[in-house]
């Protein structure tokens, strides 16, 4: 008979007490010093820097979040302000019906809430563009409540040191979400520390492609490394997306164009005439087609002439 070969061992699973105080010095050290995790910012601010982070890396919103907050500080200070001026303001952080969304947020906040974020998890889920992760990343970094946080650089660091196992990204789903919870600290405190610090950590340590386990403060427990990088390089986390030629281009331009002039003609509210668009690009069906999508999304406005202008 053939020797049977006795199976490896299964590495042991390391525990949420094992790596929280190794978690909490490298977080003291090493977290990034973003405006919005200053100890005197409000669940808006908090609420803010979550939308403008949607698919957009951080170190990109700072200078539109600071400016942001500097001319909206309050959901009602947003609330009657115009749609040009949100949508000019957005800049290009990219995906701008974020914008009106957060202004929509705003007055609803006004209306239903006194003009204050709630801190209720169902409350802020029910806010418009408000989603699971959002809701959950307002209600434990601004408001300090024990709910488990679950975005993409999470759910990749717990995946890796937990289960010894790569994540190859996609939606969350339910099985992600125990998953977060069954190993939140049980302390309140301390579960706000746990979020921010795993997900800084997968950010800019654990990342998807290039990982710096040598300064990682979970390298010796983490079962992914001792495994040997399982999956490692296998399948993108996420497909990039081209941009050169495709009517997301096409929309940032005609935007950016509106923009530029909103900016130069400072109380006056801008348009672009119909010779002016036709010279953005040279497809005159794409064209077309992109500035009706924006007149449907709301971001934009199709005037009696054929010039555009933003919502009043």
């Amino acid at each position: 008979m053939p020797h049977e070969v006795e199976p490896a061992p299964a590495l042991p699973v390391p525990t949420t007490q094992q790596l929280l105080p190794r978690l909490r010095a490298w977080w003291e050290l090493s977290a990034r010093d973003l405006p919005w995790r200053s100890h005197d910012v409000t669940a808006w601010g908090v609420l803010v820097s979550e939308v403008m982070s949607q698919q957009t890396p951080m170190i990109r919103v700072v200078p539109y979040w600071n400016l942001w907050m500097e001319q909206w500080p309050t959901p009602a200070a947003l609330a009657d302000a115009s749609s040009a001026e949100v949508i000019t303001a957005w800049g290009k952080l990219g995906y701008p019906r974020r914008a009106l969304r957060l202004q929509e947020c705003a007055r609803v906040v006004v209306e239903k809430h006194g003009g204050e974020v709630p801190s209720a998890y169902d409350e802020l889920l029910a806010l418009p563009g408000v989603g699971e992760y959002t809701a959950s990343a307002v209600a434990s970094f601004a408001y300090g409540v024990r709910v488990a946080v679950v975005d993409t650089n999470i759910r990749r660091v717990l995946s890796r040191v937990f289960d010894g196992e790569e994540n190859f990204g996609g939606a969350t789903t339910p099985a992600d979400r125990r998953r977060a919870q069954s190993v939140l600290p049980a302390d309140t405190d301390d579960s706000v520390l746990w979020n921010q610090g795993i997900m800084e950590l997968g950010a800019t340590v654990c990342t998807s492609t290039s990982p710096q386990c040598e300064i990682c403060p979970f390298r010796d427990l983490c079962r992914w490394r001792r495994a040997g990088y399982p999956g490692m390089g296998t399948k993108p986390t996420r497909k990039t997306q081209k941009w050169k030629g495709t009517n997301r281009q096409v929309r940032g331009i005609v935007l950016n164009a509106l923009r530029s002039k909103a900016l130069e003609l400072t109380g006056v509210a801008p348009s672009l005439s119909a010779d002016e668009l036709a010279q953005l690009w040279p497809d005159r069906g794409q064209l077309q087609e992109c500035v009706v999508a924006l007149d449907n999304d709301g971001l934009i406005e199709i005037l009696s002439d054929g010039s555009v202008a933003f919502p009043r």
